[in-house]
């Protein structure tokens, strides 16, 4: 199969990574990739958000199949545009793309098909947050819109809510927070699952748990991601099992019977709670950095499962998995989620990544005008150890951590800690 994928992050890299070992794979063009991804396929300097160029070249390869990695260009409409040329895509219309486009179209579609989650007010004007925010106490602000993991403060106070109330509606990230999601805070341990749908049907992929604020202890802003671990330690089977019933096969049922069948992977932020698993968000997408945790585990070819998302034939399919733990620590540059500065040189990355258990996905890189790897991202390098405990595999990831340098990087030294 000729196949292209949509990309150039760590998630994107390590798709490519597990798309190349399929047996189904006979071309591999990344569009845009990074220079990591440059051993599994050809790289074409087409954005990942210019649908009318990635449409053309698909027709022109010809593609079998597009696998869109990010969640920009699916909430832009790309998979209706490859559809329109009869081009088989991985991940689901724009339409169904809302539930990770929306915090406010998610909550709405969760409150309509009694789906478990906090309670919510959507608000575009500061007086009405404020009236919600004073009645809710501590609480969670939301950005309604696509705004790269950033576009979420859990508010230690009413002021701390009300200031980010301001800052989001004053433009902090455009029309993303033109309007806003007010959401009452719940408490209890984090948790990510992935499942595949295909429209009607919905399996169980994997569970992951990741760490979103900046620094040791929970620290700092909140982020794209600074690491994550697979299997996710406090999703047992039982609570896996609660969760498809409760929550994901609903939403397949649900999205079916309103017109817009969801077909691709849908990623669950969890909150286990004392009364149970309840819905913070959805990803319309593998999750950055949990796809570098969960694809190493991953013993099901995984263009055979993408496949099986495009053709409602997900009823009688398996996924097998590597019973080990994996463990990626994100390595970012000096100032992110804030202003960083680009062009540090990063050397030894060979050094680090064996391509058996300790893997190294790139990020945020490029190549200068001399051919030298240096940063050119936020979140630079995604490290993963692979083992037969989680604390094994920690040591592994920071292990190979230690033999990368790049001096203008920093990285959460507590990932998978306990």
């Amino acid at each position: 199969m000729k196949i292209l994928l949509i990309g150039s992050g760590g998630r994107e890299h390590a798709l490519a990574w597990s798309i190349a070992d399929s047996p189904l794979t006979q071309q591999l063009v990344i569009a845009p990739g990074n220079p990591g991804m440059a051993a599994y396929g050809t790289l074409v300097d087409i954005a990942a958000d210019d649908i009318e160029a990635i449409c053309d070249y698909a027709a022109a390869m010809p593609a079998d199949l597009v696998v869109v990695g990010p969640e920009v260009p699916l909430v832009m409409g790309l998979v209706d545009r490859l559809h329109e040329r009869d081009i088989p895509a991985f991940g689901p219309t724009a339409a169904a793309a809302k539930l990770e486009g929306s915090k406010e179209f998610a909550r709405a579609f969760c409150q309509r098909h009694k789906i478990p989650q906090p309670a919510f007010f959507p608000v575009d004007d500061y007086a009405t947050a404020c009236q919600h925010i004073d009645a809710l106490g501590d609480c969670v602000i939301k950005a309604d819109g696509l705004a790269a993991g950033k576009g979420v403060v859990v508010a230690e106070s009413a002021a701390e809510a009300k200031q980010a109330a301001k800052e989001m509606l004053a433009g902090q990230f455009g029309s993303a927070s033109s309007r806003i999601v007010i959401e009452q805070k719940i408490t209890g341990p984090e948790a990510s699952l992935f499942a595949l749908l295909d429209g009607e049907n919905a399996i169980l992929m994997a569970t992951a748990q990741d760490h979103k604020r900046a620094f040791d202890g929970d620290a700092g802003p909140n982020t794209g991601g600074m690491g994550a671990i697979s299997p996710a330690p406090r999703l047992s089977p039982e609570l896996e099992n609660e969760v498809m019933e409760r929550i994901v096969r609903p939403v397949a049922r649900g999205m079916a019977g309103e017109g817009m069948p969801y077909r691709g992977v849908l990623y669950v932020g969890l909150m286990l709670t004392a009364d149970g698993p309840q819905v913070i968000e959805f990803n319309c997408r593998f999750g950055d950095p949990e796809a570098q945790v969960i694809l190493p585990r991953l013993r099901t070819d995984i263009v055979s499962a993408m496949l099986a998302t495009t053709n409602n034939s997900l009823t009688h399919f398996d996924m097998r998995w590597d019973s080990r733990s994996a463990v990626t620590v994100v390595i970012a540059n000096q100032g992110y989620p804030g202003a960083y500065s680009k062009g540090s040189a990063i050397k030894n990355i060979e050094a680090a990544d064996n391509q058996n258990d300790q893997f190294v996905f790139h990020a945020g890189t490029a190549l200068d005008a001399s051919g030298q790897l240096v940063a050119s991202g936020g979140r630079v390098l995604a490290v993963t150890g692979l083992a037969d405990s989680a604390a094994i595999a920690r040591a592994r990831a920071y292990d190979a951590i230690a033999k990368i340098d790049w001096p203008e990087g920093f990285y959460r030294r507590d990932i998978a800690a306990s």
